[in-house]
């Protein structure tokens, strides 16, 4: 009986789990659809640019600080021990433009506007003002979910970008100013490493990082259960999966450019 029981359950699971994901891909096809469909409502998508976009830039910035400072030191004391400090320059700049200035930016992104965007989206979902759009004929797909899809694949990049020159900044200002390597040096080498390939490489995972961050933070807004709980738990939800998200799809984006671009 037992095992029948649990059987079940897990049936069950799979089953949900398979729906939930079935809906997941339709509600993203519906608003990719709505993007490009009239009426165009530019207002709209300049709201959510700057509650997404604009509004994160501080901290975006002063987490990039911080990071290339960091990336520094570590690389300076690394790189000491095999006599190579003057590679501190592209061992900063590569690691922020190629992984980290994608991941992190996705990440704070993620924790500062898509947890608000998911409670925003599930607050009107409980207090039926997404049913009253849906009265005067409005789309809440187009309305709501469309400008902020769009807000996260247009900001996440122009941030990441930010991240990358303040990060580096950050660690100019530490490898020059407080552990003495050359500042001529720094830069020429890193120069040098840095090309375009690099660049598309990580602007490339920001999009899709972007995309991943409206998708699933509108979609679990949309899908809120009822009540305060439901709006915690789809906010929650939104965080975790989206991050969970990102890392696993750093990992193959990775994969797949370092192939593309080295062929």
């Amino acid at each position: 009986m037992n095992l029948v029981a649990t059987t079940e359950r897990f049936g069950n699971f799979i089953i949900s789990t398979t729906e939930q994901w079935g809906r997941s891909w339709i509600f993203l096809y519906r608003t990719l659809v709505a993007l490009i469909k009239p009426p165009y409502r530019p207002f709209l998508y300049l709201q959510q640019l700057l509650m997404i976009g604009v509004n994160s830039t501080l901290v975006i910035a002063l987490i990039g600080l911080f990071t290339g400072a960091v990336l520094a030191v570590q690389g300076e004391y690394t790189l000491a021990k095999f006599g190579a400090t003057a590679y501190t320059g592209p061992a900063v700049a590569l690691s922020l433009i190629r992984e980290l200035g994608p991941v992190l930016t996705a990440l704070m992104l993620i924790g500062r506007a898509g947890s608000a965007v998911t409670a925003e989206l599930g607050i009107m979902r409980i207090t039926e003002q997404v049913d009253a759009l849906r009265s005067m004929a409005v789309d809440p797909i187009k309305y709501l979910m469309a400008p902020r899809l769009a807000a996260g694949l247009i900001a996440m990049p122009l941030l990441c970008a930010i991240f990358n020159v303040v990060g580096i900044f950050g660690g100019y200002c530490v490898a020059v100013g407080l552990l003495g390597l050359s500042s001529g040096t720094f830069m020429s080498e890193m120069t040098s490493a840095v090309g375009l390939v690099d660049v598309k490489s990580g602007f490339i995972k920001s999009a899709v990082f972007g995309l991943i961050f409206g998708w699933v933070s509108c979609y679990k807004g949309y899908t809120c259960g009822f009540g305060a709980q439901g709006v915690n738990k789809a906010t929650t939800q939104s965080v975790v999966t989206a991050s969970v998200a990102v890392l696993i799809v750093d990992y193959f984006l990775t994969s797949v450019l370092t192939r593309v671009f080295m062929d």
